[in-house]
Order: C-alpha cells, then sequence, then structure tokens
C-alpha cells in the first residue's frame, strides 16, 4: 500500500476492556506504520480514554442513558449518528468498527450515503433475550463490507451461522508496557491492595461476570485454600456496558456463605491503567477459566509478565496456547480449576511456564496485527474511488 490512509477506528466505549484495549494499540500500530488512525468512543463521564494513547484519540459527546441494556446502546448509536452527521468529521478513507454499537452507528451512516462502506471486528458476540438487541446484533455484522476476528473460533462461526468470510488478524502484546522487571508501582500497588508478604496470590480479570466464570473461580478458590490457607483471590476489572448485576448478586450470596475470610478476597474494581503491570507481577498465576471469549488478551499480558496461566481448555485458548504452555483447566468443572491453580503453584513447573509464556508473547506483537488489516483497507479503499 503506498499511500498513507485515514483511519477511523470506532469502540464501544472508553473503558478498558479488550475490544478497546485492541482498537487503541491498532490505531498506535497502524500510525508506527505511516497511517494516520484516530479512535473514537462515546464517553459520558468526559474522562477520556483509560489510558494516553500515541494515536489521535476522539471522546464522542454522549447523552445520558438509562441503565438498562438496550437503551443505553440505542443511546450509544445516536450519540456516534449525531457525531459524525456533520461532514468535517467524516473525513477519512478507511471506516472500522470494533463492535456491535459502532458496527450498527456505520451501518445507518452507510445507508443515508454519508460513508461508502467499513468493515467490522468481531471478538466475539453475545447472547441477548431481548429480540432488538439480537436485531442489533446481527445487523452489525450483516451490514459490514468486510469482517475481521483475532481467532478462528469466530471466523468459523461467523461462516457457519452468517455464510460469511473473515480475515484472521490475531492480537497482540507490548511487551515494553507489559514485563517482569518491576518499577516504583509495584510497591504502591501492594500497598493499596494490602497483600500480604509471600503469600500466593491468584489473579483474575473482567469482573465479576459469567461469562468470565467468577463463580466457579471462587468456589475453586476455596478449595484450594486447603492447602494454601494464606492464598489471595484478586478480583480486577469490570468496567462494562451490559448489566451483569443477577450475576454479581449470585456471587456476593456464594461469598456470604463460603466461609472465606474477608481479607483473602479482594475486588479492585477498574484500576488506573498506569497500575496493571504492576497487577500482574503481583500474582503468583492469573486465572482465566472463561467459558466464552474472543482471544484473551490479558493471557498475552500476563505470560508478557512473567505469569503462569491458568486457562479453559476451550477455543480460542487452544488455537494459540500448547499443551505445556499453559495449566488447562475444565471451566465447567470446580475441581478441574482448582487442581489447575494448585499446578500452576508447584515450583517445578512455574519456571517451564513462565519461559513459554515469554516466548507466546514475544511472538504476539501489534504490528504484525495492523499489517493484517492492510488488504482488507485496500478493498474498503476501492468503494471510495468507485
Amino acid at each position: 500500500m503506498s499511500a498513507a490512509l485515514r483511519i477511523a477506528i470506532l469502540a464501544h466505549s472508553t473503558n478498558p476492556r479488550g475490544g478497546v484495549v485492541h482498537a487503541l494499540e491498532l490505531g498506535e500500530a497502524l500510525c508506527r506504520l505511516g497511517h494516520a488512525a484516530a479512535v473514537f468512543a462515546p464517553d459520558p463521564s468526559s474522562a477520556g480514554f483509560f489510558r494516553d494513547t500515541r494515536c489521535e484519540t476522539v471522546r464522542v459527546v454522549a447523552a445520558a442513558a438509562q441503565r438498562n441494556v438496550r437503551a443505553l446502546v440505542e443511546a450509544r448509536i445516536a450519540d456516534y449518528l449525531r457525531h459524525f452527521e456533520r461532514p468535517e468529521r467524516r473525513r477519512f478513507d478507511i471506516w472500522h468498527a470494533q463492535d456491535g454499537i459502532s458496527g450498527n452507528a456505520l451501518a445507518m451512516l452507510k445507508e443515508r450515503g454519508l460513508i461508502p462502506g467499513f468493515a467490522r471486528t468481531v471478538h466475539h458476540l453475545d447472547s441477548f433475550d431481548d429480540q432488538r438487541l439480537c436485531a442489533l446484533q446481527t445487523r452489525a455484522v450483516t451490514a459490514a463490507d468486510h469482517l475481521f476476528v483475532v481467532g478462528r473460533v469466530w471466523r468459523d462461526w461467523l461462516a457457519r451461522e452468517f455464510g460469511r468470510d473473515a480475515c484472521i488478524v490475531g492480537n497482540g502484546v507490548d511487551c515494553e508496557r507489559y514485563s517482569p522487571t518491576p518499577n516504583a508501582t509495584d510497591g504502591e500497588l501492594r500497598r493499596r491492595l494490602d497483600l500480604p508478604p509471600g503469600a500466593p496470590v491468584f489473579l483474575a480479570i473482567g469482573g465479576i461476570e459469567e461469562r468470565k466464570n467468577t463463580i466457579r473461580i471462587l468456589q475453586a478458590f476455596q478449595i484450594l485454600r486447603l492447602q494454601h490457607p494464606s492464598a489471595v483471590l484478586v478480583l480486577a476489572g469490570g468496567a462494562s456496558l451490559l448489566d451483569h448485576g443477577a450475576y454479581q448478586a449470585r456471587f456476593a450470596g456464594v461469598l456470604a456463605h463460603s466461609g472465606t475470610a474477608a481479607h483473602a478476597v479482594v475486588r479492585t474494581g477498574p484500576l488506573r491503567q498506569k497500575l496493571m503491570p504492576a497487577l500482574y507481577r503481583a500474582a503468583t498465576s492469573l486465572i482465566f477459566p472463561s467459558t466464552k471469549e474472543g482471544f484473551g488478551l490479558v493471557v498475552l499480558e500476563a505470560m508478557a509478565s512473567g505469569v503462569p496461566v491458568v486457562a479453559s481448555r476451550i477455543a480460542p485458548f487452544t488455537e494459540y496456547l500448547g499443551d505445556d504452555e499453559v495449566e488447562w483447566c475444565d471451566p465447567f468443572d470446580t475441581a478441574s480449576i482448582a487442581a489447575a491453580m494448585a499446578r500452576s503453584l508447584e515450583p517445578s513447573r512455574r519456571p517451564q511456564l513462565i519461559a513459554r509464556g515469554l516466548q507466546i508473547a514475544a511472538r504476539h506483537d501489534w504490528d504484525s496485527t495492523a499489517r493484517a488489516h492492510l488488504p482488507t483497507y485496500e478493498l474498503l479503499l476501492e468503494r471510495v474511488h468507485a
């Protein structure tokens, strides 16, 4: 591709979720490759994106919305439409949605003849009881001119359910940001969380959500504490546009009746980005037995930080992780999760897991991910000049 492209990348929010991380990293990598990328997201708090970036970011003014998921989704689509109605805000060659909200906004702009076409990355799709949400999710896939995915599992799903081809672009990790080398934030993080010296620290990231399998993580942790009574479970993150209230109430009930000491389960909520590398380094193991993922970026971040990983033996993890590179578990079997957690502590096992994790992280760079987009961007560019 000889000419620099002006690329608009649209995310669902400014929160630290996997799709937003992907959008920001993609934007930065495209800029390193000589293109002009800007990442957009609705920002109701006016706080900006969760971290600074080396590419342009645009906070889309977002109106107040009900917490009801359907109302929130429709409000954020409307926010995008208001923003891009002004012609001077549409001076891009490529339009690229990272989720269903922005996908619907671009579909409507395309229907109105305001943009020639767009691409959509499908990180994963959700299950909704609300038929309107189901229809919106479908339109964000079917209206896209081209589709990207980060792994085979969703490429195959899109082919099977929609008859659509998708380009696999993969994911990356910033090994300068995430590394085993400590800095001044390590002490700050440990003091903030009051982590006891020498205690095994099991880290789960993604908040308390059903697909993150948080209740089974807690139950497995209870089993593990029979052997390691000083162990601590840290549940980090959780910023989400979806309503996880019912599952979180179930989690609170399980915790209340578990007999687990209050100090043994630490819930951090979303942390400042500058503390995230230190959070990984504070962990003895990352526990990530998700029941559904697009990729699982936190696995690469933990590996780049020199932290062994417990992961579900399901796709997409089985696509890029080998038999001896993580401790595998059955995500639907609490005893299996607990056994994998225990294995991740074994002194004879940890050096191999750490070494192989660092090798895997080194193989996943964002510039390669950005380059994988360029042939499809070229096809989109043909629509601009058609």
